[in-house]
């Protein structure tokens, strides 16, 4: 009579399958928890490259805006300096009369046109000397000012937002030397002779 193999009850088949499932599931998690990670990793890469490639785009969008305003403002620049030998002309043809008629208004429309492209005419006569607005091609004392003053605008300054085009040329007068000194001398004597006159009534 022969015996059967022991180790072939169904109950050891199975508990064996359960160990060969569990360890096929926890390779499959591992290999799943790997993968996630991995993939987490390539996302936060891919997210880096795409937000450095917005911000390299945004700066030459800024760069190339930038450089456009700045070949605007040189061309703009130069046909306004080209100009102002135009307006001397029809400033002077205004100081004889002679802007009348057809020329007063080609002449109006211009001077427009040129104010709205950012070009000013500076220089007054009165106001203060200032070296880096005004150059003084004349020179004179006068009681009638306290500072360097400019009293004759020979020729009208223009500038471009703060960029001067080119310097109004003027005539300064300076105060009279020892004005200021000898006045306060006078008007002591004049008190003096006020009181001495207070005393003797």
């Amino acid at each position: 009579m022969t015996e059967k193999p022991q180790g072939g009850e169904p109950g050891d088949d199975s508990a064996a399958e359960e160990a060969v499932l569990k360890a096929a599931e926890e390779a499959v998690a591992g290999a799943g928890a790997d993968e996630l990670s991995a993939a987490k990793r390539e996302l936060t890469e891919r997210t880096g490259d795409l937000q450095r490639l917005q911000a390299e785009y945004q700066n030459y969008r800024k760069r190339v805006e930038r450089d456009r305003l700045t070949v605007r403002e040189i061309a703009v620049s130069n046909i306004l300096e080209a100009l102002i030998p135009v307006l001397d002309d029809i400033g002077r043809a205004r100081e004889h009369g002679e802007v009348t008629g057809g020329f007063k208004s080609v002449s109006d429309n211009l001077e427009t046109v040129v104010a709205k492209l950012g070009l000013q005419q500076f220089g007054k006569e009165g106001e203060p000397f200032d070296p880096t607005l005004h150059e003084a091609l004349m020179h004179s004392y006068s009681s009638d000012v306290t500072e360097d003053t400019c009293v004759q605008i020979l020729q009208p300054g223009y500038r471009i937002g703060e960029r001067i085009i080119r310097p109004a040329m003027v005539a300064v007068a300076e105060p009279q030397p020892g004005t200021q000194s000898t006045a306060a001398p006078d008007a002591d004597s004049s008190d003096s002779d006020k009181a001495d006159g207070a005393s003797e009534s």
